[in-house]
């Protein structure tokens, strides 16, 4: 327990896997993963979607293998690809043996329209040839006929009842390299599966509200569900499913990770909504300074509160502070403590400098950190 409980997330206990260099699962970090949405034949409009997902933070890749020519050109995407790729299969399982012989970390299929038992087998047999990773991904809307006639509608226990039964012949194969999710556009439905096969197993599980919608209502909806679940330590890696670009679904699974605490990447900025008492544009500055600092990765919390009833209390637990004061003079606080005024408009500059600044300080510590773990280990041996 920390000295904060009430910020404690207890991590639900599941088994590790390997998505290519990846860890999956256990004590690792929780993984954001994003879709690909160009023709995955073309391979170049592909790769390029995968470097601005890259450039966002993304850990893992999923693109969607329909046909030949899309497994043909996956050799290319998974070379040109500096994060794991995992093919994405339905209907055609041929396509998952094809996608694992072309070098896919991970072959992501879907139980219910993949097709019989033996051609489940045959896709885990290459899987197993390859060294592939495998996802059982379990969908509200494409359950077996069978379930669907037992339990009249898509419910949280056909769906669990589904991922079992599947994850079952790859147990029966001695496959144990697999996560499991159970995604539903419906946000309860969605967050009761995970519930329940979470209680259920004890494999990775890559959580996700499919099907969200677009940018505004997709985060949303996501944050509701998928947050719940990731404060209730279930979730092992996610996806947020967003109509929206790629980078844009990495972006948001980034920030709700940090708002949990349960990962840092980049410049979080804690921002006031503004009112008559700001003493400067708030929100065109927010808009303006997460713009220019979005290349950062290193982690740090940064305050621009516009004026002096919360901005104090806010600057004291970040980084960097900022609160406006009167007649255009601003208070900037360094780790917390009051440190220099600012007297003009140029605002973003001046924070982005500061925020630069730490970052190459904070890098510059870790790099002297290790550097000196190097010698002390030189030294003992």
């Amino acid at each position: 327990m920390s000295i904060r409980p009430y910020r404690d997330i207890v991590r639900r206990k599941s088994r590790r896997i390997m998505v290519g260099s990846v860890p999956v699962g256990g004590d690792s970090p929780i993984t954001v993963q994003t879709m690909t949405n160009t023709l995955t034949a073309d391979a170049e409009a592909t790769i390029a979607q995968i470097r601005r997902s890259e450039e966002a933070g993304v850990d893992i890749v999923r693109v969607s293998c329909p046909d030949e020519e899309s497994t043909a050109a996956l050799s290319a995407i998974v070379r040109a690809s500096k994060v794991p790729i995992v093919a994405d299969i339905h209907f055609h399982y041929k396509r998952a043996i094809e996608a694992a012989e072309a070098g896919a970390a991970c072959l992501r299929i879907n139980p219910g329209n993949i097709g019989s038992a033996e051609r489940v087998r045959e896709v885990v047999k290459a899987a197993k040839d390859h060294g592939c990773s495998m996802r059982i991904g379990v969908n509200a809307g494409s359950l077996e006929k069978d379930l669907l006639e037992k339990y009249g509608e898509p419910c949280p226990e056909a769906m669990v009842e589904s991922a079992l039964d599947h994850a079952r012949i790859l147990q029966d194969h001695d496959f144990h390299e697999f996560k499991i999710s159970v995604k539903a556009s419906d946000v309860f439905l969605a967050v009761a599966a995970y519930q329940q096969l979470a209680d259920a197993c004890d494999y990775p599980l890559h959580v996700g509200v499919t099907e969200a919608g677009g940018t505004r209502t997709g985060t949303v909806k996501s944050s509701i569900g998928m947050g719940s679940l990731l404060w209730a330590g279930i979730g092992d890696t996610i996806r947020v499913s967003l109509s929206a670009e790629p980078e844009e679904e990495v972006r948001v699974g980034f920030e709700m990770l940090k708002a949990l605490n349960l990962r840092h990447r980049g410049v979080n900025v804690i921002s006031c909504p503004s009112c008559a008492r700001q003493q400067y544009d708030v929100i065109r500055t927010v808009e303006a300074l997460e713009k220019r600092v979005g290349h950062i990765t290193t982690p740090m919390t940064v305050s621009v509160i516009g004026c002096v009833v919360n901005g104090p209390g806010e600057a004291r637990e970040t980084d960097i502070g900022f609160t406006g004061g009167g007649a255009n003079n601003h208070q900037v606080y360094i780790a917390g403590v009051p440190h220099h005024r600012l007297k003009d408009g140029n605002v973003v500059d001046h924070l982005v400098a500061l925020i630069e600044k730490k970052a190459a300080e904070i890098e510059a510590a870790k790099a002297g950190e290790v550097a000196e773990a190097d010698r002390h280990r030189t030294a003992a041996e």
